[in-house]
């Protein structure tokens, strides 16, 4: 059994506070985009094997996708073991939510292969264990995500925005960023209905209170976010703590057409075009 799952952005991050067990309460805009990476899962007699290519992450228990078998198989020994094959797309540590996108997919694959599965809540609490990003990928469709990211609530009515996006070779240190930035107070409900009137103004919702601190660490992001300003974007952001930026076209076509000019631009980047999922999508075969 398989399943393809997609990488996120954040329209729009906003932390709000920390929280005594150190996460902090946050205000996102999670959408889903056509970058994908592949799971498939098969039953075996007992414990777990990973295997594929995991993108540079290693195949063990320090992969996500290994501890997410491991919580399920915890809750349902009864399921025995597990063989998993994973099939990297979604660049590693770029702000896209790989690693979480993966181990949503193990869950929702085993649960698949569990007689009877578990309920869709149970497993969300399972997935809350595993990271903050985790229970959003359970559902895969555009979300505010509230509380730490595990509070979900379906948006529907965007478009699916074409994007160009560009990910520097360089490592950011999320806890750092995390303890640079300033708080601020959220104004989701008044963002999302002005969205949702104009769509196509995405530039004054794009808000990552993450942002300022990364760019500020590395000015190569700075100098991107401006070149695709240059070429037209409606909107550019940096996703998540990053280092990814995004940009938003009003087409497919010329969101390609300046993907094929950022290969020229910046060799040494990772570029990727494709759009945000507007609908949810099962992508689960046999």
């Amino acid at each position: 059994m398989l399943l393809e799952v997609p990488a996120k952005i954040n329209f729009w991050l906003e932390v709000l506070n920390r929280r005594p067990d150190g996460y902090h309460n946050v205000s996102s805009l999670m959408l889903p985009i056509g970058i994908h990476d592949r799971v498939t899962a098969a039953r075996r007699e007992r414990g777990i094997e990973l295997g594929g290519d995991g993108g540079g992450v290693p195949l063990d228990r320090n992969n996500l996708a290994w501890r997410a078998a491991e919580i399920f198989l915890g809750a349902r020994p009864d399921l025995g073991g597990v063989r998993l094959e994973l099939t990297k797309r979604i660049p590693v540590a770029a702000g896209l939510g790989g690693g979480s996108a993966d181990a949503a997919a193990v869950l929702l694959l085993l649960n698949r292969l569990a007689e009877p599965p578990l309920s869709l809540p149970d497993l969300a609490r399972l997935a809350v264990q595993l990271g903050a990003d985790v229970p959003f990928f359970l559902r895969r469709c555009p979300a505010l995500a509230t509380g730490i990211g595990e509070i979900l609530e379906p948006i529907h009515g965007l478009p699916p925005y074409p994007l160009v996006l560009i990910k520097a070779p360089v490592a950011v240190a999320t806890a750092l960023v995390y303890s640079r930035l300033k708080l601020t107070r959220g104004g989701a409900r008044t963002r999302i209905a002005t969205l949702l009137a104009h769509p196509w103004e995405p530039r004054r919702h794009l808000v990552n209170d993450l942002e300022a601190v990364t760019l500020e660490m590395h000015p190569r992001l700075k100098q991107i976010k401006a070149w695709l300003y240059r070429r037209g974007a409606l909107g550019v952001l940096m996703s998540g703590s990053g280092p990814t930026v995004f940009a938003v076209y009003r087409t497919l076509p010329e969101a390609r057409a300046i993907g094929s000019e950022a290969d020229n631009e910046w060799p040494e980047c990772w570029v990727g075009v494709t759009e945000v999922l507007a609908s949810p999508s099962t992508g689960v075969g046999r």
